[in-house]
């Protein structure tokens, strides 16, 4: 497996996809570029600006959760689409934490918008080959 992979995968009324990684910190970041994968074409979109993002919250699922929210806010709030994605901490021990960087930049045009990532059904698996979660987007 490489560091993460997604696909998109049927769903009733919103969008959901699946993401397998080989360790935590790829899952979370291909679950944000499985999103944005969603939203619009990103090969074409150059990143020309970075954030710094720090969460914490009680659980791993949650603090996935958060981060794909955080990441959508900020999106919606600049206008852009974000394409890459350094976990530089993700720690699950007691409470979860999470620091990362995230680069994004103006797709050339938006599919649709995401509302918001939602903890239906949502739950991080772990076997020999790595991590699977399934996620699902209001839309």
């Amino acid at each position: 497996m490489s560091e993460h992979q997604f696909e998109e995968i049927e769903h009733t009324a919103d969008w959901a996809i699946r993401v397998r990684a080989r360790d935590l910190p790829n899952l979370f970041a291909g679950a944000a570029r499985g999103m944005f994968g969603l939203l619009a074409d990103l090969s074409a979109v150059v990143p020309d600006r970075r954030f710094e993002i720090d969460l914490q919250a009680i659980d791993v699922e949650t603090l996935l959760i958060d981060w794909l929210n955080e990441l959508l806010y900020l999106a919606e709030q600049q206008g852009f689409v974000f394409v890459d994605f350094v976990v530089h901490e993700l720690a699950v021990r007691q409470d979860a934490r999470l620091r990362a960087q995230a680069g994004g930049g103006r797709p050339a045009e938006l599919f649709k918008m995401i509302k918001a990532a939602t903890f239906s059904g949502l739950s991080i698996r772990q076997d020999e080959a790595g991590f699977q979660t399934e996620l699902v987007f209001d839309v």
